[in-house]
């Protein structure tokens, strides 16, 4: 079998596309529990995995970075910030406007994400051709 490493690319766009949906339900949790007392705000780590899986060696290349970051588990996860400052009586951390930002923000990650992965798909059927 031929072994090539053409999805690698694609491998982490689609971990970090997932990780950006994952976040975004993250955010609409908080948005919907502004009012929750006690309620802490969630957020998904990802990059610093990311960051963490394509390791700090300035002499390697980027697609080799790609590709041992690829056959890497890039695990997603939720997490509580607890450290997060209350500005309310009730312990509630969730600033509504920030919330939003975080929101469009994300948003926006999330469309280049899917922009990219079909790009990396034209280039590889230009290829084929």
């Amino acid at each position: 079998m031929i072994q090539t490493n053409v999805f690698d690319y694609i491998k982490v766009l689609d971990k970090a596309a997932d990780a950006s949906w994952l976040r975004n339900d993250a955010i609409a949790n908080n948005i919907a529990n502004v009012d929750t007392p006690g309620y802490k705000r969630q957020d998904v780590a990802f990059e610093s995995v990311l960051q963490k899986a394509l390791g700090h060696n300035r002499y390697v290349s980027m697609d080799s970075k790609v590709s041992a970051a690829g056959k890497k588990n890039l695990s997603v996860r939720t997490f509580t910030d607890y450290s997060g400052f209350s500005y309310r009586l009730d312990g509630n951390n969730v600033d509504i406007e920030n919330e939003n930002i975080m929101l469009a923000e994300n948003q926006l990650k999330y469309q280049g994400l899917l922009t990219s992965i079909s790009q990396e798909f034209t280039n590889l059927q230009t290829v084929m051709k």
